[in-house]
């Protein structure tokens, strides 16, 4: 059953929107869009459609630059042993990928360490290290995490370990005792965009020495491909820089993707251009799959290969993984639904069993809130401990909430809208209690409330090839440059409409002069008595390409439906 949403739609300048009008010449709706995306002047624009590799800041801005850079050059020209060490999801292994990937050719003792998700956890691990000091490792190269590893790195000092941290996750009150930091988000970092992945900052280290040693420019951009994947895949904003890598890694993704990436997207089906939504839904969970379920070193070994068809046998097993991954995340959803069901509706959501799969509690914990729109909890047995990931509202701090309760747990983290949290078995009564308590007596009831943000409001005449040829420029589309969200209102059913395969809405609307188009809604067959009996409705929607039998034809994604309201 879906549920009921608020609807909002944005606000903009009036009067950048008109004066961009006149510097363009294109529909006022794009315009808004525009504006609404910091975008003033003709030259903005024209970064923003025309992005350039010129965009790409130079690497040696960035604080530290200079020292991470002087000691890699000593460990190579030395001889010495360099591990990379990066995590087990999409970001992690691709930043591994690159780093590793470009510098093997000049330091053969080279080795890259993904820690195993459930015997080590998230970020740099004591046995990781421990790794790196029993095979003689003296430079620890660090990707997309260890920026609080403090303890950590003091270890491995203790081991004789240099440790270059590239990290983009915010600082702690202390920063770890590192040779080089490179993290813009450090203070006194001077780098112009502070939101590069974890990928994103790797590909920036490699950028610099290449530069350094003089290596052709065009053997680190060939990585951009696996730098535009961890940015999709890590949901960092698509502004800036970001911006500039993606639309060119999309474009090497598309003409000449590495065996890996190639491998991947021949898993996943996709036959049609490449863009950032294919790399979200198909490509990543497929990465994932493989630190969830198994061990995501392999993820590496298939970013790594050069052979196409050894890189078809890797992505096979990725695959597979994230079959079993699917079966699992579908059987626990299943299972947490029918005992949510059976419970009253409160402020939280939280649900503990035993069996349940470590390695989907956050898939599923998504999951629910699609149809409990709570800030929630999934917990599962792992060892002695009960271990389990949170997800929240918009709005709402999850991370605040269990501060609050952090007498009941062993070990929390994360950020406003993810985190992560283990206990004690006896505790697990106890915390739900106090969680439920703690965010019924702070949260606002109207963020209980999903909200869609509709960015303008058209009619169905404006929707033209045209007006899709320019709106498809808007992409690379993620965080900060989302997807346009439209609303039309007063509809009605042409009478052709119906619901497809139980779930989903098949929609063909008429305006009031007349103009037609159809649409998709998916899991929306809840909404078909809106639309029936010759009723008025309004729809949000986003515009895509529908190809059937040979023929092109736009078509509405359509979000939500309600009853006709007045403007």
């Amino acid at each position: 059953m879906a549920m009921d949403k608020k609807w909002t739609i944005q606000s903009c300048d009036a009067e950048q929107c008109s004066r961009l009008g006149d510097a363009l010449g294109i529909h006022p709706v794009l315009c808004r869009l525009l504006a609404n995306r910091g975008i003033g002047t003709f030259e903005d624009a024209r970064r923003f459609f025309r992005p350039s590799p010129a965009e790409l800041h130079d690497p040696w801005l960035m604080k530290d630059m200079d020292k991470a850079v002087q000691r890699l050059e000593t460990a190579v020209s030395r001889g010495e042993k360099i591990l990379v060490y990066g995590d087990y999801d999409v970001d992690g292994t691709t930043a591994v990928a690159v780093v590793y990937d470009f510098l093997l050719p000049f330091c053969p003792a080279i080795d890259f360490y993904i820690p195993h998700r459930y015997r080590e956890g998230y970020g740099l691990s004591a046995e990781g290290i421990r790794h790196a000091g029993e095979n003689g490792v003296t430079l620890l190269i660090c990707l997309d995490c260890g920026i609080k590893a403090v303890d950590k790195i003091a270890f491995a000092r203790t081991l004789g370990i240099d440790v270059i941290v590239c990290d983009h996750h915010l600082p702690g009150a202390a920063l770890p005792p590192a040779t080089a930091i490179l993290n813009p988000k450090q203070p006194g970092c001077p780098y112009p965009y502070k939101e590069l992945s974890g990928c994103g900052i790797g590909f920036k280290l490699i950028q610099a020495w290449a530069g350094k040693r003089n290596i052709p420019e065009q053997q680190v951009l060939r990585y951009l491909d696996l730098v535009a994947t961890s940015i999709a895949a890590d949901i960092v904003p698509l502004t800036g820089e970001n911006r500039a890598l993606a639309f060119y890694g999309l474009k090497q993704a598309n003409e000449q993707p590495s065996a890996g990436l190639k491998a991947l997207i021949e898993q996943s089906g996709l036959k049609k251009t490449l863009h950032i939504s294919d790399l979200v839904f198909s490509v990543a969970p497929r990465v994932n799959a493989a630190g969830r379920m198994d061990d995501a070193r392999k993820a590496v070994l298939l970013f790594i290969e050069q052979e196409q068809e050894r890189a078809r046998e890797y992505a096979a097993q990725l695959h597979r993984d994230n079959l079993e991954r699917k079966e699992a995340d579908a059987d626990i959803t299943r299972e947490a639904l029918e005992l949510l069901s059976e419970q009253p509706v409160r402020s939280t959501t939280v649900l503990f069993k035993p069996h349940w799969h470590k390695g989907v509690v956050g898939i599923v914990a998504s999951r629910l809130m699609e149809s409990y729109y709570r800030p929630t909890i999934v917990l599962t047995r792992s060892g002695e401990q009960v271990a389990g990931s949170a997800r929240s509202v918009s709005g709402f701090n999850i991370c605040e909430a269990l501060h609050a309760c952090r007498d009941l747990l062993d070990n929390y983290g994360g950020h406003a809208y993810a985190a992560g949290m283990t206990l004690k078995p006896e505790n697990v009564a106890a915390f739900g209690q106090r969680f439920e308590s703690v965010v019924a007596g702070s949260i606002d009831p109207a963020l209980l409330v999903p909200e869609i943000r509709i960015d303008a409001e058209i009619q169905l005449q404006d929707i033209t090839p045209r007006f899709y040829r320019i709106l498809s420029q808007f992409e690379p589309f993620g965080p900060d440059n989302n997807r346009p969200v439209f609303m039309v209102r007063n509809l009605r059913d042409t009478g052709y409409s119906r619901i497809v395969k139980e779930a989903h809405l098949r929609l063909e609307v008429r305006d009031e002069s007349g103009i037609r188009m159809k649409g998709i809604g998916f899991n929306l067959a809840c909404k078909y008595p809106l639309v029936r009996d010759n009723a008025a409705f309004d729809l949000c929607f986003t515009l895509e390409e529908n190809e059937w039998n040979g023929y092109t034809t736009l078509q509405l994604n359509i979000t939500d439906i309600r009853s006709a309201e007045p403007a």
